[in-house]
């Protein structure tokens, strides 16, 4: 009984509640928002949303191409900040506004409630969206390694965009909310804030102004022509393999006056700013729909098994989606969603009836689709049968002909291969890399395609393959791809000492 009634007070947790509206559902080019919202609030969003891509886009060097529908940055808007931190769930997350999950064919994230109607002034909680948004802006568009100050200052440059009443977006407005940092929290030298594992190792658990700093030195050095060509030629040091303190010093002379540089530059009375004119930005078709009733039903469910659960956690959220599947028996979103809660509490037939009868009703439901490929590929590994593997890769390469560009079912076709101990065939193989070309900011696809051309002793495409994760700003101390990258390096240079040695020898012969 305790357990219906926690199910019960969940439901009413995440779904609508009084004085709200209705679920809508906003379908732009890059991203996908679910909010309890009015048509005219959530279409808002989305059209503030687009605008920042494309300013980003404007100002930058990307890809500009639409991803693939699947690909595309899902938000659910939760009712407060309270819900968010219990999505979270790990750590001290007291302070937390908004987070995001970047993943292969799934990216998302979850905020409280934004209020957009009150001028180009961002709230807490989109100000956290933007600034995760522009670490995935920065993973698809620049493919090489940069040090974690300028992926943070990075980051919080772009953060605070200012949308205004003309429709223009400005870009790299003075970043109010580092004010304490700034001026207040414990300083962070000049050394440590360009080398990463300098500042790893002296962190201390108090309040720092890391974040702020990487702000600033990034607004100072993306302001001036002649500093951004320092940039360049720093991060062209980096990725040849220089150290921090050295790239940095021989890009950008002596560090203590650049330090003095950066105190004036805060002290100055104007900041400049990159405003980006309405006539300059490209917002595609935005489409508003309102849920029906089974699929806000699913809402809560949906939200909980995307964002990603435990043991625990699954085995109570799949409770909640066979009592709205009773419910609703035909809606083919709420047998999805059921088919996931399946999957994840590890009852992997039921997973395959669900999805089979959202399929039934909707045969292009991807998450049915997939929900079903994982389930196919879960008997595959159990029986370990030539049968139940064939059928997994018949699934996904089925899925690939609904959604080409979608990289779920690139990857675990690649996979059904390694997890069979077979060679994988050539398309799994260029499935693989392609699947990384599509969703170049997960973590763990650029691992795996990086240790596949490690095994292949593709050296020099290892490097650059892993390269971007070096300094990920969230990896821990004994970050793997460091260390893959590292070995990478070595086998470069021994190869081209070997090389060497061998020319010399072969010119002796000749003389």
């Amino acid at each position: 009984m305790r357990r219906v009634l926690a199910t019960a007070a969940t439901l009413v947790l995440l779904a609508s509640g009084e004085a709200r509206a209705d679920w809508h559902e906003a379908s732009s080019d890059h991203f996908v928002i679910y909010a309890d919202e009015s048509e005219k609030e959530i279409r808002k969003y989305s059209d503030r949303l687009e605008r920042y891509y494309s300013a980003m886009s404007f100002v930058l060097p990307s890809r500009k191409n639409k991803p693939s529908p699947s690909n595309r940055v899902t938000i659910y808007v939760v009712r407060n900040e309270r819900i968010v931190r219990k999505l979270y769930g790990e750590g001290d997350n007291r302070y937390l506004q908004g987070f995001y999950v970047p993943r292969a064919g799934g990216s998302l994230a979850i905020i409280p409630p934004i209020d957009v109607g009150s001028g180009g002034k961002t709230s807490g909680s989109e100000l956290v969206l933007m600034h995760e948004y522009a670490h995935h802006f920065m993973a698809e568009n620049a493919g090489y390694l940069v040090p974690r100050w300028y992926s943070e200052g990075f980051a919080e440059y772009f953060a605070t965009a200012r949308f205004e009443s003309d429709g223009a977006v400005g870009l790299g407005l003075p970043a109010q909310h580092r004010a304490y940092e700034l001026f207040e929290a414990k300083d962070v030298s000049i050394e440590r804030l360009l080398d990463s594992k300098l500042y790893a190792a002296q962190k201390s658990k108090n309040y720092d102004n890391f974040y702020g700093r990487s702000w600033l030195l990034f607004h100072y050095m993306f302001t001036s022509d002649d500093r951004r060509k320092q940039v360049v030629d720093y991060l062209n040091r980096l990725n040849r393999g220089e150290p921090e303190l050295a790239s940095a010093t021989a890009a950008f002379g002596d560090l203590k006056a650049l330090d003095k540089a950066l105190d004036d530059y805060l002290r100055q009375r104007k900041m400049q700013y990159i405003r980006v004119p309405p006539d300059r930005l490209k917002v595609g078709q935005i489409s508003v729909r309102k849920l029906d009733e089974a699929e806000e039903a699913s809402m809560p469910i949906r939200i909980r098994s995307k964002r990603g659960v435990d043991r625990k956690i699954a085995a109570e959220v799949v409770l909640e989606a066979r009592e709205a599947a009773k419910r609703y028996p035909d809606a083919p979103a709420v047998q999805a969603a059921l088919a996931e809660a399946e999957f994840d509490a590890g009852n992997t037939e039921a997973a395959i009836r669900a999805a089979d009868k959202a399929l039934a009703v909707s045969p292009d439901n991807m998450t049915a689709l997939i929900q079903k490929g994982y389930a196919l590929t879960r008997v595959a590994t159990e029986t370990k049968t030539e049968e139940a593997w064939k059928a997994a890769r018949k699934h996904f390469v089925s899925v690939n002909r609904i959604e080409n560009d979608h990289p779920i079912p690139l990857i675990y076709y690649y996979l059904s291969f390694v997890q069979q101990d077979l060679e994988p065939s050539k398309p799994a193989l260029d499935g693989l890399e392609w699947a990384l070309e599509l969703a170049p900011y997960d973590a763990g696809v650029r691992m795996m395609v990086a240790a596949r051309q490690m095994q292949d002793k593709r050296f020099l495409e290892a490097i650059h393959t892993i390269s971007p994760l070096a300094y990920h700003p969230h990896a821990g101390e004994d970050n793997p791809a460091m260390a893959l990258l590292e070995a990478a390096r070595e086998q470069v240079a021994a190869s081209s000492k070997s090389e060497t040695a061998a020319a010399s020898k072969s010119e002796s012969a000749a003389n």
